[in-house]
């Protein structure tokens, strides 16, 4: 049969275990209790300032459910709080508390770390290659 499909040649299941080699040295490494979405949470958080919950949704690739339940998850851990929208008083934005501003530059030496480790078996142009098309089909 011409044109055979073998899973170790699907795009997929090479991702997925990526991904679960990547997760496995991320849950190493972070010691925070947090999940890969917290982290891109309070991250990002810190590259774009406060933030409306919806705005940062997006930013970090979340639907409107799981950014509500990040948030509140994050809120319960003192590391985000809302403020009122300096534009619009009937709105609030997110912003990291300063317990979360002082664990983002630990987590930011971490999350190199764990690139670092993920990356390992690949030499530096193909770091690049692989980052450049991963941001092509995303």
């Amino acid at each position: 049969m011409s044109g055979s499909y073998l899973l170790d040649e699907q795009i997929g299941f090479a991702l997925r275990l990526a991904g679960q080699r990547h997760t496995a040295i991320f849950q190493e490494i972070i010691e925070d209790e947090l999940t890969p979405t917290q982290f891109s949470t309070l991250i990002r958080l810190s590259e774009v300032g406060a933030s409306s919950q919806n705005h940062l949704g997006r930013l970090v690739g979340m639907d409107v459910a799981t950014t509500k339940g990040v948030v509140d998850r994050l809120r319960k851990k003192n590391l985000i709080s809302s403020v009122v929208d300096e534009t619009d008083v009937r709105r609030r934005k997110i912003q990291l508390t300063d317990e979360g501003a002082v664990l983002v530059n630990r987590l930011k030496r971490r999350g190199k770390e764990i690139t670092r480790q993920t990356l390992e078996p690949l030499d530096n142009s193909e770091r690049a290659t692989l980052l450049a098309l991963l941001k092509k089909i995303s």
